[in-house]
């Protein structure tokens, strides 16, 4: 399969080589999504066998994810405003994934502080340790499903294969021309 980039596009990405937050917002909503899954195998497989070293780096890997949430959040705005100026673009779908955005993030925040404290009452050999471990893993699939909704919504924006409608198909240089 060849990429055919047009001239305009590449005399415009080669005059603005600084990433913006739409580049952010785009790079880093990955990360809480695929995180908060990772990080939940691993603490599941840290209650199973009880390695505290396991339950430490899968409440890092939720701590991390946690952080990746935050930032997509905060970019999420200046994406949006790039994404408003593109042509077809249904500004409802953009409503709907800022909703549920903030509401992932809420999940995600209580999931990094849910870790925190996994963290410390590990490192502590409290008590509590097993019981915070399995609400941490509750909270991290909780997280997932929010934040795995919330990408899917994002993607439907500019993503037109994924909204169950066609397009006219991709253009040649030539097609733009006339």
């Amino acid at each position: 399969m060849q990429i055919i980039l047009s001239h305009a596009y590449i005399d415009e990405l080669e005059k603005n080589k600084t990433m913006n937050q739409t580049h952010i917002h785009l790079i880093i909503t990955h990360l809480p999504i695929f995180g908060s899954i990772l990080g939940g195998l691993v603490l599941g497989y840290g209650v199973f066998t009880g390695s505290k070293q396991t339950l430490i780096a899968a409440y890092l890997l939720l701590i991390i994810s946690s952080l990746g949430a935050g930032i997509a959040y905060l970019t999420g705005e200046g994406a949006e405003e790039t994404v408003e100026k593109i042509p077809g673009i249904v500004k409802s779908l953009i409503g709907h994934h800022e909703d549920l955005a903030l509401i992932a993030l809420i999940s995600l925040v209580t999931l990094g502080i849910s870790s925190i404290f996994g963290i410390i009452f590990t490192v502590k050999q409290s008590v509590f340790t097993s019981r915070i471990a399995y609400i941490t893993l509750f909270i991290s699939l909780i997280s997932f499903s929010l934040v795995s909704y919330t990408g899917y919504l994002g993607g439907k924006i500019r993503h037109t294969e994924i909204q169950g409608t066609t397009t006219g198909g991709i253009q040649s240089d030539e097609d733009e021309k006339k």
